[in-house]
Parts: C-alpha cells; structure tokens; sequence
C-alpha cells in the first residue's frame, strides 16, 4: 500500500470493501441452475443481468463516500503565476 502523503496510489477506505460484492457474480457454480425461470430466462441468466445494477450501485455508493477523502495538495508556490504565459498581457 502506498504512502498517503505521497500523494499517489491507493488509498484505503472500508467503503472500498463494498466493491467485493459484484465480484460475487463470477462464483458461477453457485448461479448454474434453470429454476426458477423468468420470462421463459433461466435463472442463471436473468440473474447474471441482476448483478449489472447491483455492481452500479456499489461503485456508486464508493464514489460518493471517498471522493471527498482525497490528499491534501501542497499549498501552491505565489511566483507560478509569473509564469504564466497569459500573465503578461
């Protein structure tokens, strides 16, 4: 895991553990049955499609909780501003 004051890489947050749950769908033995059927769809498809809503919201609900989490930036240097090739105009 890298540093968090490094600015760069990952940075941990328990909200990242709600994205495991879509992963869930590759356990493919545990959906590999017909019954029960839906609009003439075996379970194993219908269910697969179920999981494309549930895999949004989950990356949804991360990205709203961590989004705000990110490392602070330095405090910018006065002098960039000369330059600034628009500065001189």
């Amino acid at each position: 895991m890298a540093d968090p004051s490094s600015g760069s890489g990952f940075r941990w947050s328990a909200w990242n553990l709600l994205l495991l749950i879509p992963l869930l769908m590759l356990v493919t033995p545990w959906f590999n049955t017909r019954n029960p059927v839906l609009w003439g769809m075996p379970f194993f498809y219908w269910s697969q499609f179920l999981w494309v809503p549930v895999g949004v919201v989950c990356v949804a609900i991360v990205y709203v909780r961590t989004k705000g989490g990110g490392v602070p930036l330095p405090d910018a240097d006065p002098r960039v501003d000369d330059l600034d090739e628009g500065a001189h105009r």
